[in-house]
C-alpha cells in the first residue's frame, strides 16, 4: 500500500477573522427572492514599515497602513447589521473569503474579493442608543 494514501488528510479551511472599524454606513438590498443582503466596509490598520522598520508620521505617531475589506451579510445577520451598525463602530467579523470574476461592458475580465460573514460581533455601540461609539459594557 502506498504510504501517501494511508496518511489522513487534514480538512481544508477558508476562515477569516477581522477586527476593525466600519468605514461607511451599511448598504442593504433585497433580492427578488426576498433575501436580505447588507454590505459593509471594514478597515483594519497595521504599523507601516520602511526598510523593514516601523516609523513615525509627521505628528509623532506610529504610521499605519490601512486595508479596506468588503463584507457581505445575508438574511438575519444582514438585518441586524443594517439595523445596529454605523460608520466608525468597532466590530469583529468571522466568515470566509469569496472571489468573483466577471466581464465588464468593454469585455475585459474583472475580479473581486469579499468576505461572506457568518458572524458579526459589535464591540462598540452603534444605532441602539444615544451613546454612539461608547463601549458596550454595563455602567453600574
Amino acid at each position: 500500500m502506498d504510504p501517501e494514501c494511508s496518511i489522513r488528510r487534514k480538512p481544508m479551511t477558508n476562515l477569516v477573522i477581522l477586527v476593525g472599524r466600519i468605514a461607511r454606513d451599511p448598504e442593504t438590498r433585497t433580492t427578488q427572492g426576498g433575501t436580505s443582503i447588507t454590505s459593509i466596509s471594514v478597515v483594519t490598520d497595521r504599523p507601516a514599515r520602511k526598510d523593514g522598520k516601523t516609523y513615525k508620521d509627521k505628528n509623532g505617531y506610529t504610521a499605519k497602513d490601512s486595508e479596506f475589506h468588503r463584507i457581505t451579510c445575508f438574511n438575519g445577520l444582514s438585518q441586524n447589521v443594517a439595523k445596529y451598525c454605523t460608520k466608525g463602530q468597532l466590530v469583529t467579523v468571522e466568515g470566509r473569503i469569496h472571489y468573483t470574476q466577471w466581464e465588464d461592458q468593454s469585455g475585459a475580465k474583472r475580479y473581486g474579493c469579499e468576505i461572506i460573514a457568518d458572524k458579526v460581533d459589535f464591540l462598540t455601540k452603534g444605532r441602539s442608543g444615544g451613546n454612539e461609539g461608547a463601549p458596550d459594557i454595563d455602567e453600574d
